[in-house]
Order: structure tokens, then sequence, then C-alpha cells
């Protein structure tokens, strides 16, 4: 009986384990749809200064759904974040292309963190599923013996 209450107890810790691991897939999935969503931002931003003339006024978004007015100085080449803090010059069609690139690879992160976030809750149902049995055979088993 001892060792079927140190089993019970085993399977509870590793659910707990799983469930952490869950929800830290489930921040890092967060975390890359909110990376996808301002990829797509800085496309449209991109798309909205194709064919405006130097000088011209410009919304640029500036997060939370927030604008800030100002003027367009040229409207050929614009500053991309390469990572690390650093950022490069690149033309406007240069700099789509590298957000189309970058969208991609985190793309392919969101789906293997999908994947991960299926094995892991289906380990969950198997463990929650062993303990329920186990507990329903400790129980009875303690109802006999009383």
């Amino acid at each position: 009986m001892a060792t079927e209450e140190e089993a019970l107890r085993r399977l509870i810790i590793e659910l707990r384990l799983l469930e952490g691991t869950f929800e830290e897939l489930q921040s890092r999935l967060n975390l890359v749809d909110a990376g996808l969503m301002e990829f797509k931002l800085a496309t449209t931003a991109l798309e909205g200064t194709k064919d405006k003339k130097p000088g011209s006024s410009i919304l640029v978004p500036i997060g939370g759904g927030s604008y800030a007015k100002a003027q367009l100085s040229d409207s050929e080449k614009v500053i991309v974040g390469v990572g690390a803090g650093v950022a490069v010059e690149k033309t406007v069609d240069a700099a789509k292309e590298s957000i189309r690139n970058r969208s991609e690879e985190l793309e392919k992160v969101r789906v293997a963190i999908q994947q991960q976030l299926v094995q892991v809750a289906y380990r969950m149902e198997e463990v929650r599923a062993k303990a329920t049995e186990m507990s329903s055979r400790l129980t009875e088993g303690e109802g006999k013996s009383v």
C-alpha cells in the first residue's frame, strides 16, 4: 500500500511539473504571437510609406493601437532592427523582405511550441488518468480495511 501511495505522490509531482511546463510554453507562444503581430504591423507601416514623397505627413505606430504624426524624410530607405540592439539602413523592399524572413522563422518557432504544447497536454492527461485510477484503488483499499 505504501508503494502505491508513493507512486501516487510521484504522479502528482509529475503532473505539477507538467502543468508548469505547459504554462511556460503557453507564455512563450504568447510572446511569439506578439512578435508576429509586430512584424505584421511593421509590414503595414512599410507599405504605407511606399508611395509617399519625402515631406509627406504619416502616422507612425507607437504601440497599443496608438500613432504619432510625423513627416517622412526619406521614402526610399528605413532603419531596421536586426537584433541585439543593432539597426541598419535598408531600402523599403529589403526591409520588407527581412521582416518577411524573420516572420517565417518565428512562425516555425510557433509551430514547434504548439507541438510541444500538444505533447505536454497529452502526457498530462495520461498522468491524470493514472493518478485518478490509483487514487480510486487506494480509497477502495482503505474502505475494505476498516
